[in-house]
């Protein structure tokens, strides 16, 4: 077995066998299903539902893919009929970020933006409205999750909360309009969005 490369990405999750040959079929955390495609080195690892791991972490080589409709179908090695395919159910794939394909200019992975500082250019000069924790699919597209912070009195960021201890979470439209400056080096997120929204 292969080293366990530290940058592991969750991409998907085995959803069932398909046929009889020893295929999977993999729902993709997100319409990045490219990376299921293109990448060779799976790693799989049963958890719970909160993500805890029942088993080690086992690698997989793809032998081949394609896209079937919102899903991908996968051809593994070592996995020669649907009882081995079958046993795969609920198996989550993650891969290198490393081997992530280079994404074309004006995309981006979700996976980057997270930890990414977003300002709003509503206000003059930009005021921090917080810091990507998730990125989701609304059907049309992305959506930032941005956890709202602010400044403390010694310049360090301090997340809000809720008078019932949840984080103050701001939604952001992932479109061009909405967010024009993306600069993944400098972990920076210019949005054109309200503050206090």
């Amino acid at each position: 077995m292969q080293k366990i490369p530290e940058d592991l990405v969750e991409v998907g999750r085995i959803s069932d066998a398909y046929g009889v040959q020893g295929m999977i079929k993999v729902i993709p955390f997100s319409e990045q299903e490219t990376v299921l495609l293109d990448v060779n080195q799976w790693w799989l690892m049963r958890t719970d539902l909160k993500g805890k791991p029942l088993e080690s972490m086992r690698d997989a080589q793809l032998i081949r893919s394609r896209s079937q409709g919102s899903a991908v179908v996968a051809k593994l090695k070592d996995i020669a009929d649907r009882d081995q395919a079958q046993a795969l159910k609920g198996t989550t794939v993650y891969i290198s970020r490393a081997d992530f394909p280079k994404a074309d200019e004006d995309e981006f992975y979700w996976v980057d933006l997270i930890g990414c500082a977003v300002y709003s250019s509503q206000t003059q000069p930009e005021t921090l409205i917080g810091v990507v924790t998730e990125v989701s699919d609304n059907g049309a597209h992305g959506v930032l999750h941005v956890h709202r912070q602010k400044l403390n009195a010694s310049g360090e960021l301090e997340g809000l909360m809720t008078a019932k201890g949840r984080a103050v979470e701001v939604l952001v439209p992932f479109v061009k309009q909405m967010v024009p400056v993306v600069d993944l080096d400098k972990r920076y997120i210019q949005a054109d969005w309200p503050v206090d929204f």
